[in-house]
């Protein structure tokens, strides 16, 4: 069987020159690569103890949702703001030009339940942080943090720092 690593596809300057850019595609189009994927990311977080997984839209989607089934755990979803229909809060984010916002309905995380955060990528940190924000403002403790890629160069390892998070890949670059 291949390496996690050998399914994720590398293209070198996108979106700008000297950017490779990590491609999850590649890994969600092969069978082999998404079960590995889903697989080893449960794996990373297997000694945690949590009540409620959440992904963000969408990759995180993708990875939480299985491992949400996989341990019998209810999945909650963080949205882009406007695409929740109850009651929501919500945190706003920088990204590289600009600022997002997203949101999670209230009613998805109870005072005292323990999050696990899955994502596909960790990059700056800053919709990881905001995510933390969101679970922590309903009063949910951060079990962990799991994703599936962490840039390391663009340090957002550190923006969070006082989290465990785990990286079934980590990348030295950008």
């Amino acid at each position: 069987m291949k390496k996690l690593e050998e399914y994720v596809r590398s293209i070198p300057d996108f979106p700008q020159e000297g950017i490779i850019f990590r491609d999850v595609t590649s890994v969600l189009e092969d069978a082999d690569g998404l079960h590995l994927a889903v697989d080893t990311m449960q794996g990373l977080v297997s000694d945690l103890e949590y009540d409620v997984v959440v992904g963000a839209e969408s990759r995180g989607f993708i990875f939480g949702a299985p491992i949400a089934y996989n341990m019998h755990k209810p999945f909650a979803l963080i949205r882009k703001k406007g695409k929740l229909p109850c009651e929501t809060v919500s945190r706003e984010y920088e990204l590289e030009y600009g600022t997002a916002e997203i949101e999670i309905h209230k009613s998805s995380i109870q005072p005292g339940q323990r999050v696990l955060i899955v994502d596909d990528l960790i990059a700056t940190g800053g919709t990881t942080k905001a995510m933390i924000e969101l679970v922590e403002s309903l009063g949910g403790q951060v079990a962990g943090v799991v994703v599936l890629i962490e840039l390391a160069g663009l340090k957002g390892r550190d923006r969070i720092s006082g989290y465990r998070l785990d990286a079934a890949i980590s990348y030295p670059g950008k």
